[in-house]
């Protein structure tokens, strides 16, 4: 055993330990889609005195803190998101009706001497701001008309008193006086001798004058306006710096009127520009239909892999179960939270994992056919050459596909960015397993002479069916290679022609608007339940179904009483309606989703441009670009045939395929690279053809591995996730072609233009002279 061996082994030991140690000690922590609960995004308002900040926002978020609590939800999430947004997360609550209620409200409480009944022959006013001085507020400084909470019209003026004054609040039930419930007020010293200062000047009105009541306003409506007791007399007022709101209150509204004042009022107004509620039955499901199909398709990958390299695929199957221990252990120290997509990532980069040992041990088994027979140790030396052959190609694949999560995550919303977090982890993690522990296992295997001895056991010596089939058949590719770019062009103008035909079903992420999916007890026809939700007033409804009891209702920015007259609609059909999902999206939010999606799209592109431009030749970084610009718009052209949702999940599993498209196309021209530069002013058509040959084998095999995994997820995911494996299936397939049969054409056909050399062999087949015609780089790096 070398010294570098023992070091892989060691560390590799070392970090499974910890990461045993992490996953028997620590939970992991659930999003709401997968725990239930519900997610608000509050957008900050400018207001005549305030300016929707930084600054403002944060004042914000503790007043928004001290609500919540006040409601007692348990492990609530309350942050700031950029300038102006706050993203409230509530578990377990899944009725968010009477949070949004809490949180939306400004709270504003002023206190007011009332001056009268206006004229009845002046029309009915609303409050206007008669300014006394910039400072203040426009209840402080204007006499405003208001109904009182009797519907009277009432004259008030100027106020000198806010709820900033007020100390505590409480919620109380007088049952002895039959008064019912009513809100005690606690003034602090100063605001206890404004509040004796503004009673005592009404009480200088005789009893039942309108003048003798103070009334109290929050949120530019009286709540309630109590005459000042007859035993006050004129200039004394209340001393005892305490007061009471009465009027018909149920416990609830004592309770969150409490809660408001106590709380304080917000710096600025906020609007509910995303709400998206996920029942706990709809996560549970989520989680266990994910985990079976991590089971089965990391099985199957494990078998298969077994299969094709036997021993040391075996090894590398242990590899893989290492990887999966890992990076739930990361996820877990590092307090990520899972989503149901990050869920779907981890899953999937579970398959996508292989990819790096698929690669070292292609490179091992060319290694092992060519020393065969020249060395006295031919299996070490050729499994050593194969991992250091295969480190570039593995970090500039895993590369592009770190630039995808980054825009995930930095672009994503909501549940996407768990995602991007997800697949980053992941792809730096299967590094580790594939270099380090698949490494060290196969190191040691290769030590054993039984091992050594027989080439049918280690997996090494093999040359594989497809890398023989291929030998045998010797197929002359690219002898016509603009045909493939004929082929390429046709799939792709039918893509475009299906989103011209029959456009893109955009998802409520993208266009604003309500999605909520119900459960009945009995089976509803879709036709049934459209046309009760007609009758309840809903004819614009979109209503799709997902089983017999599963119903999914698509409306406009609706409120919750429109909300609860859908679920009766639905449950005079269906009897009992339970809500499982809920998402709303304000048309502010869905636009700014909408322009991100595109952003993320266009530096992707440039991204990956630059990155290839930089490691490959430029005419490589070109052909890459073009195969995954011809993969996007394939993946979304079918999607628009099938009416398929593009949502943000969509858009997740679309930028995905960008990694793994540039990821194939990487692999390919890495080898071109290292076949050409081994004949330096040669052709670039004979190093192409070879190129692909030789890495058909490892694409062959990564695809597979992945293809288990999201088959899997297609048909035990859930409705969840078939759509996102869907467009990965879709994605990775058209991405093995195109990295074939559009990325190599595309470069044959660039370097056939070029003016300084780099002759693709086609149209010109002499050798150049010396000195002359021979590229000045022909895309090698040292």
């Amino acid at each position: 055993m070398t010294r570098a061996t023992t070091v892989r082994a060691v560390l590799a030991a070392v970090v499974l330990l910890v990461s045993l140690f992490v996953t028997l000690t620590m939970s992991p922590r659930l999003g709401l889609d997968l725990q239930g609960g519900t997610r608000l995004v509050l957008q900050a308002k400018d207001s005549p005195t305030a300016k929707a900040d930084r600054e403002s926002t944060d004042r914000t978020v503790e007043v928004l803190r001290q609500r919540i609590d006040a409601l007692g939800v348990a492990e609530p999430t309350v942050t700031r998101s950029g300038e102006d947004r706050v993203l409230v997360e509530l578990p377990d609550v899944t009725d968010p009706r009477e949070a949004a209620e809490v949180l939306g409200r400004t709270a504003q409480l002023t206190f007011h001497p009332v001056l009268g009944v206006p004229d009845d022959a002046a029309p009915d006013p609303k409050p206007e701001s008669k300014p006394k001085s910039g400072s203040e507020s426009e209840s402080e400084s204007a006499e405003v008309v208001l109904p009182d909470e009797s519907g009277g019209r009432l004259r008030l003026g100027a106020s000198d008193l806010s709820g900033a004054g007020v100390k505590d609040a409480r919620a109380e039930f007088d049952g002895q006086r039959g008064a019912g419930w009513s809100v005690s007020l606690d003034f602090r010293d100063d605001a206890s001798r404004d509040w004796t200062r503004l009673t005592g000047e009404a009480a200088c009105h005789p009893p039942q004058d309108e003048r003798r009541r103070v009334a109290i306003v929050l949120d530019e409506k009286v709540i309630s306006s109590p005459q000042v007791s007859p035993s006050v007399t004129c200039g004394a007022g209340l001393p005892s710096g305490t007061t009471q709101i009465t009027g018909s209150f149920s416990a609830d509204e004592a309770k969150n009127l409490a809660l408001l004042i106590k709380g304080g009022a917000l710096p600025v107004p906020v609007e509910v520009v995303e709400q998206r509620t996920v029942g706990p039955t709809l996560g549970a499901e989520a989680i266990s239909a994910s985990a079976r199909a991590a089971v089965i398709g990391a099985g199957l990958t494990a078998l298969f892999i077994t299969f094709v390299y036997r021993l040391f695929g075996g090894l590398a199957a242990l590899a893989l179960a290492g990887y999966t221990l890992i990076s739930y252990a990361a996820l877990v120290a590092l307090g990520v939270t899972l989503t149901l997509p990050g869920l779907a990532g981890f899953v999937l980069a579970i398959g996508m994992a292989v990819d790096a040992n698929v690669l070292a041990f292609e490179r091992a088994r060319e290694e092992y056919a060519s020393r065969s027979g020249r060395t006295s140790r031919p299996l070490r030396s050729a499994l050593a050459a194969g991992f250091r052959n295969a480190r570039t190609a593995v970090v500039d694949s895993n590369v592009t596909t770190l630039l995808a999560a980054g825009l995930l995550f930095g672009l994503g919303s909501g549940p996407v960015k768990g995602f991007g977090v997800t697949l980053a982890i992941g792809v730096l993690v299967s590094m580790f397993s594939a270099l380090v522990i698949a490494r060290a296992l196969t190191e040691l295997a290769a030590g054993s002479r039984f091992v050594t001895d027989f080439p049918g056991v280690n997996g090494i010596g093999l040359r594989g069916r497809v890398r023989t089939y291929l030998t045998r058949r010797a197929p002359r590719l690219f002898r016509g290679y603009r045909r493939w770019l004929g082929v390429s062009t046709v799939v792709v103008a039918l893509a475009v022609l299906g989103v011209a035909l029959r456009g893109l079903n955009l998802g409520v992420e993208f266009t604003g608007g309500r999605l909520m999916e119900y459960t009945t007890s009995r089976p509803v026809g879709i036709d049934t339940a459209r046309t009760a939700l007609a009758d309840a007033g809903f004819a614009d409804a979109e209503v799709t179904t997902a089983g017999e009891r599963e119903l999914s209702v698509r409306t406009g920015d609706t409120g919750e009483r429109a909300e609860a007259a859908i679920r009766d609609a639905l449950s005079t059909e269906g009897g009992a309606a339970t809500k499982v999902r809920d998402d709303l999206i304000g048309p502010s939010l869905g636009d700014e989703l909408r322009r991100h999606a595109l952003i993320a799209l266009g530096i992707a592109v440039g991204a990956q441009l630059l990155y290839l431009a930089v490691r490959f030749r430029w005419s490589f970084a070109v052909a890459s670009v073009t195969a995954m610009v011809h993969d996007v718009v394939i993946l979304v052209g079918v999607f628009a045939w099938l009416g398929r949702p593009v949502d943000g999940i969509f858009l997740a599993a679309l930028l995905t395929v960008i990694g793994y498209s540039v990821n194939d196309s990487v692999v390919v021209f890495d080898r071109v690279r290292e076949l050409w530069a081994r004949r330096p002013g040669s052709p670039l058509l004979p190093a192409a053809r070879a190129a692909v040959l030789q890495t058909v084998p490892r694409t062959v095999n990564t695809g597979m591995g992945a293809l288990f995994i999201l088959t899997a997820l297609a048909v035990l995911g859930g409705d969840s996730l078939r759509d996102f494996a869907l467009a990965l299936l879709i994605g990775i397939c058209v991405g093995t072609y195109s990295s074939v049969f559009t990325a190599v054409p595309v470069a044959l056909e660039m370097e056939s233009r070029r003016k300084d050399g780099g002759h693709t062999g086609q149209r010109q087949r002499q050798r150049p002279k010396p000195g002359h015609g021979r590229p000045a780089d022909n895309g090698a790096r040292a």
